[in-house]
Protein backbone atom coordinates (compact mmCIF):
# COMPACT_ATOMS: atom_id res chain seq x y z
CA UNK A 1 0.00 0.00 0.00
CA UNK A 2 1.25 3.28 -0.91
CA UNK A 3 2.32 5.31 2.10
CA UNK A 4 0.38 8.84 1.77
CA UNK A 5 2.85 11.09 3.08
CA UNK A 6 5.30 9.71 0.29
CA UNK A 7 2.74 10.09 -2.51
CA UNK A 8 1.66 13.89 -1.53
CA UNK A 9 5.34 14.65 -1.74
CA UNK A 10 5.67 13.30 -5.20
CA UNK A 11 2.83 14.87 -6.75
CA UNK A 12 4.10 18.32 -4.83
CA UNK A 13 7.34 17.85 -6.62
CA UNK A 14 5.46 17.42 -9.70
CA UNK A 15 3.66 20.53 -9.07
CA UNK A 16 6.40 22.08 -8.93
CA UNK A 17 8.37 20.58 -11.74
CA UNK A 18 5.29 21.57 -13.38
CA UNK A 19 5.31 24.81 -12.58
CA UNK A 20 8.60 25.76 -12.83
CA UNK A 21 8.57 24.77 -16.99
CA UNK A 22 5.81 26.79 -16.94
CA UNK A 23 7.02 29.72 -15.56
CA UNK A 24 9.89 29.22 -17.84
CA UNK A 25 7.70 28.82 -20.74
CA UNK A 26 5.37 32.24 -19.62
CA UNK A 27 9.21 33.63 -19.20
CA UNK A 28 10.29 32.80 -23.32
CA UNK A 29 7.36 33.78 -23.99
CA UNK A 30 7.73 37.49 -23.17
CA UNK A 31 10.45 38.14 -25.55
CA UNK A 32 13.56 36.15 -23.80
CA UNK A 33 15.94 34.79 -25.82
CA UNK A 34 16.81 31.38 -23.15
CA UNK A 35 20.81 30.27 -23.46
CA UNK A 36 21.75 27.09 -21.55
CA UNK A 37 25.68 27.17 -20.80
CA UNK A 38 26.17 23.39 -20.00
CA UNK A 39 29.65 23.12 -18.63
CA UNK A 40 32.38 21.25 -16.77
CA UNK A 41 31.96 23.62 -13.80
CA UNK A 42 33.07 21.08 -11.17
CA UNK A 43 35.98 18.55 -12.09
CA UNK A 44 39.55 18.37 -13.57
CA UNK A 45 38.55 20.90 -16.16
CA UNK A 46 37.05 23.12 -14.25
CA UNK A 47 39.82 26.28 -14.40
CA UNK A 48 38.93 25.45 -18.54
CA UNK A 49 35.44 25.98 -17.92
CA UNK A 50 35.33 29.05 -15.82
CA UNK A 51 37.63 30.71 -18.36
CA UNK A 52 34.73 29.79 -20.96
CA UNK A 53 31.81 31.09 -18.94
CA UNK A 54 33.55 34.25 -18.32
CA UNK A 55 34.40 34.71 -22.43
CA UNK A 56 30.78 33.73 -23.23
CA UNK A 57 29.47 36.33 -20.84
CA UNK A 58 31.45 38.67 -22.10
CA UNK A 59 31.33 38.37 -25.60
CA UNK A 60 27.63 38.73 -25.41
CA UNK A 61 27.82 41.69 -23.50
CA UNK A 62 30.30 43.00 -26.12
CA UNK A 63 28.01 41.96 -29.08
CA UNK A 64 24.94 43.47 -27.79
CA UNK A 65 26.49 46.60 -27.06
CA UNK A 66 26.22 45.95 -23.52
CA UNK A 67 22.30 45.71 -23.72
CA UNK A 68 21.94 42.11 -23.55
CA UNK A 69 19.09 42.34 -25.90
CA UNK A 70 18.72 41.25 -29.15
CA UNK A 71 15.87 42.62 -31.66
CA UNK A 72 14.38 43.74 -28.08
CA UNK A 73 14.42 40.43 -26.98
CA UNK A 74 16.45 39.82 -23.72
CA UNK A 75 19.36 37.32 -23.78
CA UNK A 76 19.03 34.99 -20.36
CA UNK A 77 21.91 32.74 -19.37
CA UNK A 78 21.03 29.46 -17.41
CA UNK A 79 23.93 27.76 -16.30
CA UNK A 80 24.02 23.78 -15.83
CA UNK A 81 26.75 21.98 -14.15
CA UNK A 82 28.25 18.45 -16.11
CA UNK A 83 31.00 18.21 -13.75
CA UNK A 84 32.83 16.13 -16.31
CA UNK A 85 30.33 13.02 -16.33
CA UNK A 86 28.80 12.05 -19.40
CA UNK A 87 26.16 10.70 -17.88
CA UNK A 88 25.18 14.34 -16.36
CA UNK A 89 26.03 16.18 -18.85
CA UNK A 90 23.32 14.45 -21.21
CA UNK A 91 20.76 14.62 -18.18
CA UNK A 92 21.48 18.23 -17.52
CA UNK A 93 21.26 18.83 -21.32
CA UNK A 94 17.58 17.72 -21.29
CA UNK A 95 16.63 19.11 -18.54
CA UNK A 96 18.03 22.78 -20.23
CA UNK A 97 16.00 22.29 -23.62
CA UNK A 98 12.70 20.25 -21.34
CA UNK A 99 12.58 21.98 -18.46
CA UNK A 100 14.03 25.45 -18.73
CA UNK A 101 12.80 25.45 -22.39
CA UNK A 102 16.09 26.94 -23.57
CA UNK A 103 16.07 28.28 -27.17
CA UNK A 104 20.20 27.19 -27.81
CA UNK A 105 22.87 25.73 -25.37
CA UNK A 106 26.23 25.94 -25.65
CA UNK A 107 29.27 23.25 -24.12
CA UNK A 108 30.42 21.47 -22.54
CA UNK A 109 34.26 21.37 -21.39
CA UNK A 110 35.23 17.40 -21.70
CA UNK A 111 34.86 15.53 -25.43
CA UNK A 112 33.41 12.66 -23.45
CA UNK A 113 30.81 14.72 -22.52
CA UNK A 114 29.95 16.19 -25.92
CA UNK A 115 29.56 12.84 -26.99
CA UNK A 116 27.18 12.20 -24.59
CA UNK A 117 25.52 15.31 -25.21
CA UNK A 118 24.82 15.32 -28.85
CA UNK A 119 22.08 12.73 -29.25
CA UNK A 120 20.06 14.48 -26.94
CA UNK A 121 20.35 18.05 -29.42
CA UNK A 122 19.06 15.52 -31.77
CA UNK A 123 15.79 14.52 -29.92
CA UNK A 124 14.76 17.45 -28.79
CA UNK A 125 15.69 19.42 -32.09
CA UNK A 126 17.75 22.19 -30.54
CA UNK A 127 20.96 23.46 -31.48
CA UNK A 128 23.99 22.35 -29.26
CA UNK A 129 27.36 24.97 -29.88
CA UNK A 130 29.96 22.93 -28.75
CA UNK A 131 32.50 25.38 -26.87
CA UNK A 132 35.28 23.85 -26.18
CA UNK A 133 35.36 19.93 -26.37
CA UNK A 134 37.77 18.90 -29.29
CA UNK A 135 37.54 15.51 -30.20
CA UNK A 136 37.13 14.96 -34.06
CA UNK A 137 34.19 12.91 -33.97
CA UNK A 138 31.90 15.86 -32.59
CA UNK A 139 31.94 17.16 -35.94
CA UNK A 140 33.03 13.91 -37.56
CA UNK A 141 31.28 10.64 -37.11
CA UNK A 142 28.88 11.02 -34.29
CA UNK A 143 27.74 14.19 -35.83
CA UNK A 144 23.91 15.49 -36.29
CA UNK A 145 22.75 18.69 -38.45
CA UNK A 146 21.62 20.22 -34.36
CA UNK A 147 25.80 20.74 -34.08
CA UNK A 148 27.62 23.26 -34.20
CA UNK A 149 31.63 23.96 -32.81
CA UNK A 150 32.95 27.64 -32.37
CA UNK A 151 35.96 25.35 -30.72
CA UNK A 152 38.33 24.17 -33.17
CA UNK A 153 38.87 20.71 -33.85
CA UNK A 154 41.40 17.93 -33.49
CA UNK A 155 42.46 17.92 -36.98
CA UNK A 156 42.65 21.63 -36.74
CA UNK A 157 44.81 21.14 -33.57
CA UNK A 158 47.23 18.56 -35.32
CA UNK A 159 47.36 20.22 -38.75
CA UNK A 160 48.45 23.50 -37.36
CA UNK A 161 51.12 21.33 -35.05
CA UNK A 162 52.20 19.20 -37.94
CA UNK A 163 53.36 22.34 -39.58
CA UNK A 164 56.08 22.93 -36.70
CA UNK A 165 57.12 19.48 -36.71
CA UNK A 166 56.33 17.40 -40.04
CA UNK A 167 59.56 18.05 -41.72
CA UNK A 168 61.99 14.74 -43.10
CA UNK A 169 64.77 13.33 -41.12
CA UNK A 170 62.50 13.90 -37.79
CA UNK A 171 61.12 11.05 -35.45
CA UNK A 172 57.95 11.88 -33.30
CA UNK A 173 56.83 9.81 -30.68
CA UNK A 174 53.08 11.45 -29.11
CA UNK A 175 52.22 11.46 -25.15
CA UNK A 176 48.49 11.69 -24.79
CA UNK A 177 45.79 11.08 -22.31
CA UNK A 178 43.80 7.96 -22.69
CA UNK A 179 40.52 9.17 -23.55
CA UNK A 180 38.56 10.82 -26.25
CA UNK A 181 40.61 14.33 -26.85
CA UNK A 182 43.44 12.37 -26.79
CA UNK A 183 43.23 9.77 -28.81
CA UNK A 184 41.21 11.70 -31.59
CA UNK A 185 44.20 14.42 -31.36
CA UNK A 186 46.99 11.67 -31.96
CA UNK A 187 44.85 9.71 -35.12
CA UNK A 188 44.49 13.60 -36.41
CA UNK A 189 48.57 14.28 -36.19
CA UNK A 190 49.13 10.85 -37.78
CA UNK A 191 47.07 11.78 -40.11
CA UNK A 192 48.48 15.08 -40.61
CA UNK A 193 51.88 13.54 -40.20
CA UNK A 194 53.48 13.46 -44.27
CA UNK A 195 57.40 13.63 -44.32
CA UNK A 196 57.73 13.05 -40.12
CA UNK A 197 58.29 9.26 -38.98
CA UNK A 198 56.21 8.62 -35.79
CA UNK A 199 57.36 5.79 -33.52
CA UNK A 200 55.05 5.08 -30.92
CA UNK A 201 52.17 6.07 -29.24
CA UNK A 202 51.94 6.44 -25.29
CA UNK A 203 48.40 7.30 -23.82
CA UNK A 204 48.05 7.55 -19.88
CA UNK A 205 45.36 7.95 -17.31
CA UNK A 206 43.66 11.44 -17.24
CA UNK A 207 44.73 11.75 -13.74
CA UNK A 208 48.53 10.76 -14.23
CA UNK A 209 50.83 12.61 -11.66
CA UNK A 210 54.03 9.92 -12.01
CA UNK A 211 55.41 10.41 -15.41
CA UNK A 212 57.99 8.07 -15.16
CA UNK A 213 57.03 4.60 -16.76
CA UNK A 214 55.80 6.38 -19.68
CA UNK A 215 58.70 8.65 -19.98
CA UNK A 216 61.32 5.57 -19.79
CA UNK A 217 58.70 3.80 -22.78
CA UNK A 218 59.09 6.57 -24.68
CA UNK A 219 62.87 7.15 -24.50
CA UNK A 220 63.29 3.94 -25.55
CA UNK A 221 61.41 4.68 -28.64
CA UNK A 222 63.48 7.70 -29.30
CA UNK A 223 66.83 7.03 -28.31
CA UNK A 224 68.45 5.56 -30.52
CA UNK A 225 66.91 6.98 -34.02
CA UNK A 226 69.17 9.36 -36.14
CA UNK A 227 68.04 12.86 -36.69
CA UNK A 228 65.93 15.30 -34.48
CA UNK A 229 63.91 13.58 -32.11
CA UNK A 230 60.89 14.74 -30.81
CA UNK A 231 58.06 13.95 -28.01
CA UNK A 232 54.32 15.64 -28.80
CA UNK A 233 52.06 16.17 -25.88
CA UNK A 234 48.42 16.17 -26.33
CA UNK A 235 47.18 16.40 -22.71
CA UNK A 236 44.66 18.59 -20.88
CA UNK A 237 43.52 19.46 -17.18
CA UNK A 238 45.65 18.26 -14.09
CA UNK A 239 48.90 16.28 -13.93
CA UNK A 240 52.09 18.13 -15.61
CA UNK A 241 53.23 15.73 -18.85
CA UNK A 242 56.08 18.34 -18.86
CA UNK A 243 57.98 16.61 -15.72
CA UNK A 244 59.16 14.41 -18.30
CA UNK A 245 61.84 16.02 -18.79
CA UNK A 246 63.28 15.07 -15.85
CA UNK A 247 64.66 12.32 -17.02
CA UNK A 248 67.10 14.12 -18.91
CA UNK A 249 66.02 13.92 -22.40
CA UNK A 250 68.88 15.98 -23.17
CA UNK A 251 71.14 13.97 -22.78
CA UNK A 252 69.13 11.26 -26.06
CA UNK A 253 68.95 14.99 -27.70
CA UNK A 254 65.05 14.34 -27.52
CA UNK A 255 63.01 17.99 -27.73
CA UNK A 256 59.64 18.03 -26.36
CA UNK A 257 56.74 20.20 -28.38
CA UNK A 258 53.14 20.60 -27.65
CA UNK A 259 50.22 22.71 -28.73
CA UNK A 260 48.61 25.97 -26.72
CA UNK A 261 47.46 25.93 -23.39
CA UNK A 262 46.49 27.82 -20.87
CA UNK A 263 48.54 30.42 -18.84
CA UNK A 264 49.22 28.72 -15.70
CA UNK A 265 49.80 24.91 -17.54
CA UNK A 266 52.47 27.39 -19.77
CA UNK A 267 54.53 28.21 -16.71
CA UNK A 268 56.08 24.57 -18.11
CA UNK A 269 57.15 25.89 -21.15
CA UNK A 270 59.14 28.45 -19.46
CA UNK A 271 61.85 25.41 -19.01
CA UNK A 272 61.68 25.10 -22.86
CA UNK A 273 62.87 28.07 -24.95
CA UNK A 274 62.94 27.56 -28.47
CA UNK A 275 60.43 25.00 -27.75
CA UNK A 276 57.58 25.07 -31.22
CA UNK A 277 53.91 23.96 -31.41
CA UNK A 278 50.51 25.73 -33.09
CA UNK A 279 47.97 26.97 -30.77
CA UNK A 280 44.50 28.04 -30.47
CA UNK A 281 45.08 31.42 -28.59
CA UNK A 282 47.06 33.74 -26.70
CA UNK A 283 46.20 37.32 -26.24
CA UNK A 284 49.17 38.46 -28.19
CA UNK A 285 49.17 36.81 -30.96
CA UNK A 286 45.70 37.80 -32.82
CA UNK A 287 45.46 41.43 -34.41
CA UNK A 288 41.92 42.55 -34.59
CA UNK A 289 39.48 45.06 -32.76
CA UNK A 290 37.73 42.37 -31.10
CA UNK A 291 40.27 40.54 -29.71
CA UNK A 292 41.56 44.64 -28.46
CA UNK A 293 38.46 44.81 -26.89
CA UNK A 294 38.69 41.38 -25.15
CA UNK A 295 42.05 41.63 -24.11
CA UNK A 296 41.43 45.46 -22.76
CA UNK A 297 37.97 44.54 -21.27
CA UNK A 298 39.74 41.75 -19.25
CA UNK A 299 42.55 43.59 -17.79
CA UNK A 300 40.02 46.07 -16.55
CA UNK A 301 38.03 43.46 -14.67
CA UNK A 302 40.66 41.14 -13.84
CA UNK A 303 43.80 42.93 -13.90
CA UNK A 304 44.99 39.82 -15.80
CA UNK A 305 45.12 39.16 -19.48
CA UNK A 306 42.19 36.46 -21.19
CA UNK A 307 43.48 33.25 -21.68
CA UNK A 308 42.87 30.06 -23.83
CA UNK A 309 39.45 29.34 -23.17
CA UNK A 310 38.43 33.32 -22.88
CA UNK A 311 38.54 33.13 -26.23
CA UNK A 312 36.39 30.67 -26.89
CA UNK A 313 33.58 31.68 -24.83
CA UNK A 314 33.59 35.21 -26.34
CA UNK A 315 33.81 33.39 -30.11
CA UNK A 316 30.51 31.26 -29.23
CA UNK A 317 28.80 34.42 -28.12
CA UNK A 318 29.48 36.05 -31.27
CA UNK A 319 28.38 33.09 -33.32
CA UNK A 320 25.34 33.29 -31.40
CA UNK A 321 24.50 36.62 -31.47
CA UNK A 322 25.28 36.73 -34.97
CA UNK A 323 23.14 34.45 -35.72
CA UNK A 324 19.83 36.15 -33.74
CA UNK A 325 20.89 38.90 -35.33
CA UNK A 326 20.09 37.94 -38.89
CA UNK A 327 17.00 35.59 -37.92
CA UNK A 328 15.83 39.36 -36.17
CA UNK A 329 15.82 37.40 -33.05
CA UNK A 330 13.92 34.35 -34.26
CA UNK A 331 15.08 31.25 -32.41
CA UNK A 332 12.94 28.65 -34.89
CA UNK A 333 15.49 25.73 -35.04
CA UNK A 334 15.43 25.20 -38.85
CA UNK A 335 16.01 29.05 -39.41
CA UNK A 336 19.22 29.23 -37.36
CA UNK A 337 20.14 26.11 -38.88
CA UNK A 338 19.69 27.76 -42.44
CA UNK A 339 21.27 30.95 -41.46
CA UNK A 340 24.32 29.42 -39.34
CA UNK A 341 25.36 27.23 -42.20
CA UNK A 342 28.14 28.88 -44.16
CA UNK A 343 27.82 31.78 -41.68
CA UNK A 344 30.74 34.16 -41.04
CA UNK A 345 31.38 35.75 -38.11
CA UNK A 346 33.65 38.29 -35.84
CA UNK A 347 35.80 36.53 -32.78
CA UNK A 348 39.14 37.49 -30.73
CA UNK A 349 40.94 35.12 -33.77
CA UNK A 350 39.49 36.97 -36.56
CA UNK A 351 36.87 35.53 -39.14
CA UNK A 352 35.37 32.30 -38.37
CA UNK A 353 32.99 30.70 -40.69
CA UNK A 354 30.64 27.37 -39.77
CA UNK A 355 31.57 24.66 -42.65
CA UNK A 356 28.43 23.65 -44.53
CA UNK A 357 29.02 20.17 -44.66
CA UNK A 358 29.94 19.68 -40.78
CA UNK A 359 29.10 23.00 -38.97
CA UNK A 360 32.88 23.38 -37.43
CA UNK A 361 33.73 27.05 -37.23
CA UNK A 362 37.13 27.15 -40.03
CA UNK A 363 39.86 29.33 -37.95
CA UNK A 364 43.07 30.71 -38.16
CA UNK A 365 45.79 28.95 -35.52
CA UNK A 366 48.98 30.40 -34.95
CA UNK A 367 52.46 28.77 -35.10
CA UNK A 368 54.93 29.71 -32.26
CA UNK A 369 58.20 29.23 -30.92
CA UNK A 370 58.87 30.11 -26.97
CA UNK A 371 60.04 32.59 -25.25
CA UNK A 372 61.68 33.77 -21.82
CA UNK A 373 60.26 36.86 -20.98
CA UNK A 374 60.76 37.88 -17.50
CA UNK A 375 58.08 40.00 -17.47
CA UNK A 376 55.94 36.85 -17.57
CA UNK A 377 55.27 33.84 -15.40
CA UNK A 378 54.81 31.15 -18.46
CA UNK A 379 56.90 31.06 -21.57
CA UNK A 380 55.26 33.58 -23.91
CA UNK A 381 54.37 32.33 -27.38
CA UNK A 382 56.17 34.24 -30.05
CA UNK A 383 54.33 33.89 -33.37
CA UNK A 384 56.02 32.22 -36.40
CA UNK A 385 52.93 32.93 -38.79
CA UNK A 386 49.33 32.72 -38.54
CA UNK A 387 48.16 29.36 -40.23
CA UNK A 388 44.99 30.47 -41.82
CA UNK A 389 41.77 28.30 -42.35
CA UNK A 390 43.03 28.28 -46.48
CA UNK A 391 46.44 26.60 -45.58
CA UNK A 392 44.89 24.04 -43.68
CA UNK A 393 42.93 20.70 -45.44
CA UNK A 394 40.66 20.05 -42.23
CA UNK A 395 38.85 16.88 -43.45
CA UNK A 396 35.36 16.59 -43.30
CA UNK A 397 34.96 13.07 -40.89
CA UNK A 398 31.36 12.90 -40.99
CA UNK A 399 28.64 10.60 -42.58
CA UNK A 400 25.89 13.04 -44.13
Amino acid sequence: MTNPTRRLAVIALACAASLAASVATAQASKGEIRIAHVYDKTGPLEAYAKQTHTGLMMGLNYATQGTMMVNGKKLVVIEKDSQFKPDVGKAQLAAAYADDKADIAIGPTGSGVALAMLPVAEEYKKILLVEPAVADSITGDKWNKYIFRTGRNSSQDAISNAVALDKAGTTIATLAQDYAFGRDGVKAFKDAIKNAKLVHEEYLPTNTTDFTAGAQRLIDKLKDQPGRKVIFIIWAGAGNPFKIADLDLKRYNIEIATGGNILPAMTAYKQFPGMEGASYYYFGLPKNAVNDAMVAEHYKQFKAPPDFFTAGGFSAAMAVVTALKKTGGDTNTNKLIQTMEGMSFDTPKGTMTFRKEDHQAMQSMYHFKIKVDPAFAWGVPELVREIKPEDMDVPIRNKR
